[in-house]
């Protein structure tokens, strides 16, 4: 039951830009004005060409290792009762991200669109309906989401198109007014959000692929497509509203759509980010809830990962509601905590099993020299 599913490369691709988009395109503005200024367009293309690299790296450890996915390859490279443990801790620590990513969904509705509803009932309608896509399967959710892309790009473009009408470019000068210090720290906080999750598409991916050979091309072409997507929306967001105001904006994207005014007839068009969101931080958390479950039942040998998914589930739910103590807990976590920990696991530990690997064909080319 564990692969006996497969994706196209299209597939592949789309839900690459669903989960890289994710939470990003309504989070990440405020973040990098906060740090870079005006000049957070910059920051987020440098983040790009550091980005992919990274998700090229990743990508190579996986064609060293056809059809198999991070747990497997751990084992091969660590020993099958280290690489267990590495798995275990690393699925373990990575199950903050998908709650608190439905903690921002949760947070949005309750501040945003439904005020008078407890934020308790929204998460738990939304983590249910995850919770079904995850028991049907990645092959059921990569098809929800070839249906769903049209649409998506739709929105999108309507979005950019309308918000055009609004540009003031005077917003984006002067350029370079701090230098690039503060630009740097932008870039990480771009890559830590847009890129180094993907390193938990690895649990999950590589092994439902009908063509292995071809996984690296779909996930950086689904990376740079999706990044490129945050870049636009990020300098529409500083060339409309400011650098001052997007920084100060806790849903700057949001408040993007708000000022969508032709002719004083299309106005409140601001539900066109709220569905689009929707849509990536759907296909976003089930996939951090897939890789999760999948790869728990890798590790423990289950046949099947399904009666996993409600256990895991409930707490994944519960987690929801107190990953954020406090609002001062939640800026800590997202400015230090969450990049400091996903740089380990995102960057860190692809580039160390590359180069276990390497030491380990280097040890067997010289051993038959030493006989």
């Amino acid at each position: 039951m564990l692969n006996e599913v497969h994706i196209s490369v299209r597939q592949l691709t789309i839900v690459t830009i669903f989960f890289t988009v994710g939470s990003a395109i309504l989070i990440t503005p405020s973040g990098m004005a906060q740090l870079a200024k005006q000049d957070a367009w910059i920051a987020g293309l440098i983040g790009i060409g550091a980005g992919l690299l990274i998700v090229w790296f990743m990508s190579k450890l996986v064609s060293l290792y056809p059809q198999k996915n991070l747990t497997e390859i751990l084992e091969t490279l660590l020993g099958k009762w280290v690489g267990k443990i590495v798995s275990l801790l690393f699925i373990t620590s990575l199950f903050s991200a998908p709650t608190a990513v439905l903690n921002d969904l949760g947070d949005f509705m309750t501040t945003q669109m439904m005020p008078e509803t407890p934020i308790e009932a929204i998460i738990i309608l939304f983590g249910i309906v995850v919770l079904i896509g995850v028991r049907l399967g990645i092959e059921v959710v990569a098809r929800s989401a070839e249906l769903l892309f049209p649409w998506f790009i739709l929105l999108y473009l309507l979005l950019v198109l309308l918000v055009s009408f609004n540009i003031d470019p005077r917003h984006l000068q002067p350029v370079l007014e701090n230098g690039f210090p503060p630009i740097w720290q932008a870039v990480l906080t771009f890559i830590s959000v847009a890129f180094l999750p993907h390193v938990s598409l690895l649990l999950l991916l590589p092994s439902s692929m009908n063509r292995p050979a071809e996984f690296g091309r779909g996930i950086v072409l689904g990376s740079l497509i999706g990044s490129l997507m945050l870049v636009i929306v990020i300098t529409l967001s500083i060339f409309v509203l400011g650098a001052e105001i997007t920084s100060k904006s806790l849903f700057p994207s949001y408040v993007l759509a708000q000022k969508i005014d032709i002719g004083h007839f299309l106005q409140r068009v601001e539900t066109i980010v709220a569905v689009m969101w929707f849509f990536s931080l759907y296909f976003r958390i089930t996939l951090y809830m897939s890789s999760i479950t999948v790869s728990l039942a890798r590790i423990f040998n289950l046949k099947d990962y399904r009666p996993l998914v409600w256990p895991l589930g409930m707490l994944f739910i519960v987690m929801s509601f107190v990953v954020y103590p406090n609002v001062p807990f939640r800026q800590a976590w997202d400015a230090r905590t969450w990049p400091s920990y996903i740089l380990t696991v995102g960057l860190l530990l692809p580039l160390l099993l590359l180069v276990i690997h390497g030491l380990r064909r280097l040890f067997k080319k010289k051993q038959p020299q030493q006989a």
